[in-house]
């Protein structure tokens, strides 16, 4: 406790200390007047370089999930409006899907669901002062309401639990209320600026952005396998994060509830603060996003509250604009955790979406170790195995609007089982998807239309 106000101090005496003389002029807000590109006209217009939400100076395609970066260039799927000196923005997706795993029962574990997973956002802010910013965001989700306690279909997938067991072969539905978060910035020099962001429930400075908010993963309606090794704590009960930013480097760090939220997905978790993480971000150029962070979660899981995590993640996120309405995005990903009871297991995530006009196609590849205890196996509890998964999938957007989304697509996967889990899953079981996504059309920004990949 000495540690955390101890940073909160020194946080706090950053923000209020005035901005010098060689602060940066702040992007100014587009016109408070709704885009073109919202109303759905055949050509939409350029937008301004918009500061974030969260940091002023940088721009607002770089602000992921919670306080992560995505690279400059990535497109914006939103709709905007100025009104005044507020900015404001309202972006998501939500699928309407088929899923069938292990569609040719090479094992006992598949299952089918007609479901719809779902993910909203809504940001505002707006200046504070001469050199000040502040910014509310909420993130809510229909996973409740569609997906059951139980969630969705997911062979090897793993993570929480429904009727006080846990949750395997399935995606767990993400709470009501994801994210309702505010945070103020503050200018305190050329190319600096500090921040305190707190949320109940918001998402600490752990792992990158969440796959929700991932360009690369925007067509793939699966949670990736290593959810619970590389980003799962996009949601959590109470979270303080203080950062700052120098240039296009950014550290952060966060105090949080390291428990995963219970199976109540409609109220708030009581926040304990009893776990932290630390952060470090580089935009080496418009179209690269590196990070590197560690953290410790104070018994994740709820059948196991004595079993501490500590997580180790790094990635590498590209995005790369193509001209004539191509763009393909990708991200690298590694996670590890180390358990209090000696457990060591890794994953590792590849994944991308290339877009070119109306159609898309994307593929997501995964290597994760799940131990038997993870896959419900008991005489296999503290064996780590290494799963392969191979996913390729395509859409195409039928929508006669440039405002609105309405993708339909289809995926394979195939994955790669090891010999002792056959009486299980299978030597190579193959699941398939097909659905209609609905999304805000992407915003055009002054960065598409002038092909720009640097600073």
């Amino acid at each position: 406790m000495k540690k955390f106000v101890s940073a909160l101090a020194l946080v706090s005496g950053i923000l209020t200390y005035p901005a010098n003389s060689f602060t940066q002029p702040r992007p100014q807000p587009a016109s408070s007047q709704i885009s073109q590109h919202m109303l759905g006209t055949a050509e939409a217009t350029p937008q301004p370089a918009l500061g974030g939400f969260l940091l002023s100076g940088v721009p607002m395609t770089r602000e992921g999930s919670g306080t992560s970066w995505l690279p400059d260039s990535s497109p914006m799927p939103a709709f905007h409006l100025a009104p005044g000196t507020w900015q404001i923005m309202v972006h998501g997706s939500a699928f309407v899907r088929f899923t069938s795993q292990d569609i040719g029962n090479a094992g006992v574990r598949g299952d089918s669901k007609l479901d719809g997973p779902s993910m909203i956002m809504f940001s505002a802010g707006r200046p504070v002062g001469a050199s000040g910013r502040f910014m509310l965001r909420t993130m809510v989700s229909l996973d409740p309401f569609v997906e059951g306690g139980a969630g969705y279909p997911l062979l090897f997938q793993s993570g929480e639990t429904w009727q006080g067991a846990e949750l395997v072969d399935r995606q767990h539905p993400h709470d009501l209320f994801g994210e309702l978060a505010v945070s103020y910035s503050r200018t305190i020099g050329k190319e600096a600026e500090a921040f305190l962001y707190a949320g109940y429930p918001g998402e600490p400075a752990l792992g990158p952005p969440a796959f929700l908010h991932r360009a690369s993963a925007a067509n793939d309606p699966d949670a990736p396998l290593g959810h619970h090794w590389q980003d799962s704590t996009h949601i959590a009960f109470g979270v303080i994060t203080a950062g700052a930013r120098i240039g296009d480097v950014k550290i952060d760090g966060s105090f949080f509830t390291g428990r995963e939220p219970n199976e109540e997905r409609y109220g708030f978790d009581r926040p304990h603060l009893d776990s932290w993480s630390g952060r470090l971000s580089w935009n080496p150029d418009a179209n690269w996003s590196l990070q590197v962070s560690h953290g410790l979660l104070r018994g994740p899981e709820a059948v196991a509250p004595d079993v501490d995590v500590r997580r180790t993640t790094a990635s590498g996120t590209r995005n790369v604009p193509l001209g004539n309405g191509m763009n393909l995005a990708s991200s690298l990903v590694w996670g590890w955790n180390r358990d209090s009871e000696d457990r060591n297991t890794h994953a590792f995530l590849l994944e991308s979406n290339l877009d070119w006009g109306r159609q898309a196609v994307y593929g997501r590849f995964e290597v994760v170790q799940k131990t038997g205890h993870d896959l419900g196996i008991e005489p296999l509890e503290d064996r780590a195995f290494w799963i392969n998964a191979l996913t390729l999938g395509t859409a195409r957007n039928l929508s006669p609007l440039d405002a609105l989304g309405l993708h339909l697509g289809g995926q394979i996967t195939v994955s790669a089982v090891p010999r002792a889990l056959h009486s299980e899953y299978g030597r190579w079981p193959v699941s398939i998807s097909v659905y209609l996504r609905f999304s805000p059309g992407r915003m055009a920004t002054s960065m598409e239309h002038t092909g720009h990949a640097g600073h």
